[in-house]
């Protein structure tokens, strides 16, 4: 991680909800967008590192078989594995990228406000790590806050055009507004399953 620990440390010191992800519509919208853009109803193994306080690992809780969430910041796992507690398919870390990629296959991993603090050589190995860990028709779903952030190496578009340039996955959504650019990338070139039986 580039932006060191003391930055997010300052953040939850004295709030539990630093980014208002509980109470700004902006956020609910957002993340409202993010689960309305996966294309299964459900995922067998799903990773969201940078969890923070959960209120998007809730959403992803009712669509995964399992999830592990992963947050640099002791105070944030805290928080998200109090949020979390009434899914027992959910488990919450400590841990750092990209030294802590968890082991294993994921059916999706969820990148969310995080790439923009880590410097280009740190967020290229999440992304092989990423991509390495996905299932035979796993799928990463990106999304990040286009405006410049002070302290931050990298801006929302770098991150998304670095995955673009440098991962073999097909596209399958971009949606662009004017504060975030949200994209799902698979491995394989459809992003539904058309052998899945119709319920």
């Amino acid at each position: 991680m580039s932006v060191p620990a003391s930055y997010f440390e300052q953040l939850f010191a004295h709030n539990d909800d630093p980014w208002a992800m509980r109470t700004r519509w902006y956020e609910k919208r957002k993340r409202e967008l993010l689960m309305a853009c996966l294309p299964r109803q459900y995922y067998a193994r799903v990773f969201e590192p940078a969890c923070a306080n959960g209120e998007l690992s809730a959403g992803l809780a009712e669509r995964a078989e399992s999830l592990l969430c992963q947050d640099l910041n002791a105070t944030a796992v805290q928080l998200a594995a109090e949020r979390l507690r009434p899914w027992s398919h959910v488990r919450v870390e400590q841990g750092c990228l990209p030294g802590d990629w968890p082991a294993g296959e994921f059916d999706l991993i969820v990148l969310s406000e995080i790439g923009y603090y880590l410097d280009p050589t740190q967020w290229l190995e999440v992304l092989e790590h990423a991509q390495a860990s996905l299932s035979a028709d796993g799928a990463l779903l990106l999304c990040h806050w286009l405006h410049p952030i002070d302290g931050c190496p990298q801006t929302g578009h770098q991150v998304h055009d670095l995955l673009a340039r440098r991962l073999p996955l097909y596209r399958s959504l971009r949606h662009e507004e004017a504060d975030f650019l949200l994209e799902y990338w698979c491995i394989k070139p459809s992003a539904i399953d058309l052998d899945e039986p119709c319920l």
